[in-house]
């Protein structure tokens, strides 16, 4: 395990891909194509280093790490996951089969090299998944304490269903009777269609188009919108095209006289999927466009490399917690590193955050 510059990786990118295609866990917000085009245009990324980890002389782990003097709310040093506002899974890339020596090496070189660190901690951890479940074993085979300081339910789409079925067992009669009438009103006001597309063609544009539509509505009055900065405008045209080069995005679009008044991008890394960003037309609002494109996005269930969409969105989201039933848990983890004193006063913190905040820290 060895700690490099984040640049350093610019010149590994095939073998960076081909430990995605294997990963243990998919992640697209750790594949080249969405990481660095992150660290390039978002700022504040000097500091982050990645842990990069080699099996039989091949890249087999990396997980992008910072320090950071502050934990959440309170001054307390500590060596973390990197992740930013639009990153919404911390899982490392990690080589099937190799997940338990990664974590190994990863303690290892943490042990080594605290600093000022108290802990490691770890964000956007899918709890249950192979690095956690595989965590937790070296944890217990190290007599090393770990803890959930913070869990949430998003929404996940992930059944046998058929898109219709699944629908019908999701809302109310009286739900898809009234979604019926507002499609009958959308397309009495124009010419009504979907479009999916998972090639490059049209990137360009498509993303100018989203942009555009995402900063007409409250995002853009809030400043919250990918257009509000540069930066994550960059990053969004970057990634969005590094995606579709490699097969790994589709785009639905729902337009109205050929205007787009519904998109939403999501990545696709089987044997999963997330949904990255979306948004559509308030002027459209009493149609529910957003809702009417997710409908039709239930589509994704049809698809056989497809078996669970993570929808990225909060917990409790007021659309998609009520059209899509699974759930995945989602975790921050603290883990104790270092030598006796330093996992002493650990445990004395741990304890006192979880017992003041026992659903994890306010940010």
């Amino acid at each position: 395990m060895t700690a490099v510059p984040w640049r350093s990786l610019e010149s590994e990118i095939a073998a960076w891909d081909r430990l995605a295609d294997s990963a243990a866990e998919p992640n697209p917000f750790y594949e080249s194509w969405y990481l660095l085009p992150s660290l390039h245009h978002l700022p504040r990324t000097e500091g982050v280093t990645i842990l990069r980890y080699e099996h039989d002389g091949k890249l087999a782990g990396l997980l992008p790490i910072a320090r950071s003097a502050r934990y959440y709310r309170w001054p307390v040093p500590q060596v973390s996951s990197w992740l930013h506002e639009n990153c919404f899974c911390g899982v490392p890339l990690v080589a099937k089969g190799a997940e338990i020596p990664f974590w190994q090496a990863v303690l290892r070189w943490a042990d080594a090299h605290p600093g000022s660190a108290l802990f490691m901690h770890l964000r956007g951890m899918v709890l249950g998944g192979p690095l956690h479940v595989a965590l937790e074993q070296v944890a217990v085979q190290q007599v090393r304490q770990l803890e959930i300081v913070h869990g949430e339910a998003r929404a996940m789409l992930a059944s046998q269903d058929t898109p219709q079925g699944y629908l019908e067992a999701a809302l109310s009669g009286k739900k898809r009777k009234e979604l019926r009438r507002q499609a009958s009103r959308l397309a009495e006001a124009g010419e009504v269609s979907f479009e999916h597309r998972s090639d490059a063609i049209g990137i360009g544009s498509w993303c100018a188009d989203f942009l555009a539509l995402e900063a007409a509505g409250w995002k853009g009055k809030a400043g919250s919108a990918l257009a509000s900065s540069e930066g994550t405008a960059r990053l969004f045209r970057e990634s969005m095209a590094g995606a579709a080069d490699k097969g790994r995005l589709e785009r639905l679009s729902l337009t109205l006289d050929g205007r787009p008044i519904a998109m939403l991008a999501t990545f696709l890394t089987p044997p999963g999927a997330y949904s990255y960003k979306t948004a559509f037309d308030e002027d459209c609002a009493r149609f529910s466009p957003g809702v009417l494109l997710q409908r039709e996005n239930l589509r994704m269930l049809e698809r056989s490399d497809i078996a669970w969409t993570d929808s990225c969105a909060a917990t409790d989201h007021p659309m998609i917690d009520h059209l899509w039933r699974e759930r995945r848990q989602i975790g921050r983890l603290s883990i104790a590193i270092g030598g006796a004193l330093r996992r002493a006063a650990f445990r004395q913190f741990v304890r006192a955050e979880t017992a003041r905040h026992p659903a994890g820290p306010s940010q």
